[in-house]
């Protein structure tokens, strides 16, 4: 029998590990070359692992909603066709030795002590999956309280089910005290210096409310922008510009522009367009931070913020965005911006990024404060356009007149962009798109 490691695949830079979703084979199914396997999600995107080979699947190595460090080998697929009826596939509960999981606990907000403790019979130590580590942060349950939850998994170890199961019964007895929290309690009223409330006291609503428990993917965003906020330093600077010759320059074509493209021209190419002229003036802008270096990025690699069909924000990129011309940058935006909203984006796609866009605009703000797209240092909000009676200046004198106008915002990272570098930058966005040619061609 010969076998071959199916490896959890890198997803992209700065992704160093994803979460099994769901298997679509069990040891002993057939497997075809390129034939999805499992689903694997990661904070950016839920995304399909195919088969390397052809054969059946010998092995299975993680279980659903377990972390999986990028690398790893989850599966196992046998080439040489020899399964029959009779011989015994292995499917591994939690195989991977225990310095292994040790290693995916240090990537969880806990603090190094808390991540481990002797387990119920004080004979060693008892480990615990990221995933129960997440739950139990967010659900407010004390390391203490979890020690006292007794697991089902390999080992006597905490699975999902045991948490989930532990909260349910905990809902369903909202007046009778745990054991477990009266203990917290105690150990609240012996250290009240080292022990927040969140840890031994769970939150009591009052008056007529409704609670929604957080998706997968919007616990994922909520901690990337808290990671963001705590990591750069945000400044964000303003300025305003006359868009009124884009404007009308994309409603004289955009008629002609699908008719022979096939594409639809929205104001988004054309921002996109201006943001790699000016990111060509002012390179410090692609950058990121590694330490005290800072990393200029020669690639231009460009995010936009787009709608997901949940409501929630994807950032796919478009990569190599200063060798394209606006027919290149319409059809990479609409082909991204359709994968986001049909949710069939892959994880290379949402990889790269050096700089972010964000239309606020697009749902009627006129201007916002964007948060930086780790671990780039800048992200510009472009705000909705609006008609408004602005002072025109000429050779013969001021008038008023009636025009588009814009608000632009810049975030950026006040550790190695200083205002005056970031100010300027944004400026000079404002007037490339002031400036814009309305007798160009497309």
């Amino acid at each position: 029998m010969s076998l071959v490691d199916l490896i959890m695949p890198k997803l992209g830079e700065s992704i160093m590990e994803a979460t099994i979703l769901k298997w679509h084979k069990k040891p002993g199914d057939k497997v075809a070359m390129d034939e999805t396997v499992l689903d694997i999600a990661t904070d950016k995107v839920d995304s399909e692992v195919p088969s390397t080979d052809e054969g059946t699947i010998a092995e299975i190595l993680y279980n659903e909603n377990d972390v999986v460090p990028i690398g790893k080998v989850i599966a196992r697929i046998d080439t040489n066709g020899e399964y029959s009826e009779n011989m015994t596939y292995r499917e591994s509960a939690a195989p991977q030795p225990q310095h292994e999981e040790a290693d995916v606990v240090e990537e969880v907000p806990y603090q190094p002590e808390e991540k481990r403790s002797m387990n119920n019979g004080g004979a060693g130590i008892r480990f615990y999956s990221p995933l129960v580590l997440n739950i139990a942060a967010s659900e407010g349950i004390s390391m203490s309280e979890l020690e006292n939850i007794e697991g089902t998994g390999q080992d006597g170890r905490v699975s999902k089910k045991d948490i989930m199961s532990y909260l349910e019964n905990r809902k369903n007895a909202p007046h009778q005290k745990s054991q477990q929290t009266h203990q917290a309690e105690q150990q609240v009223n012996e250290t009240p210096a080292t022990i927040s409330r969140s840890d031994y006291s769970p939150t009591v609503y009052t008056g007529n409310v409704e609670i929604i428990e957080m998706d997968r993917m919007r616990k994922m965003i909520a901690k990337h922008m808290i990671d963001s906020q705590n990591t750069s330093a945000h400044v964000t600077s303003f300025t305003e510009c006359d868009v009124t010759n884009l404007v009308l320059w994309r409603e004289k074509v955009k008629k002609d522009f699908e008719k022979r493209e096939g594409e639809k021209i929205t104001f988004t190419p054309l921002f996109l367009e201006a943001i790699v002229k000016c990111i060509k003036k002012y390179p410090l802008i692609n950058s990121s931070v590694d330490g005290d270096k800072i990393i200029i990025k020669k690639d231009i690699n460009i995010g936009m913020a787009t709608a997901m069909p949940n409501g929630n924000l994807i950032v796919p990129v478009i990569k190599n965005s200063d060798q394209l011309n606006l027919t290149g940058l319409t059809k990479q935006v609409n082909g991204l911006a359709n994968a986001a909203r049909n949710n069939k984006l892959k994880p290379d796609d949402t990889a790269g990024g050096t700089f972010t866009l964000t239309n606020v605009g697009t749902f009627g703000s006129i201007m916002g404060t964007p948060i930086i797209n780790q671990p780039q240092v800048a992200i510009l909000a472009v705000g909705a356009i609006k008609k408004r009676p602005v002072v025109i200046e000429t050779e013969q004198g001021d008038s008023i007149a009636i025009r588009y106008m814009m608000y632009l915002s810049l975030s950026y990272d006040h550790r190695i962009i200083d205002g005056a570098y970031g100010s300027t930058f944004l400026n000079a966005i404002g007037k490339e798109l002031e400036n814009f040619d309305g007798k160009r061609g497309f």
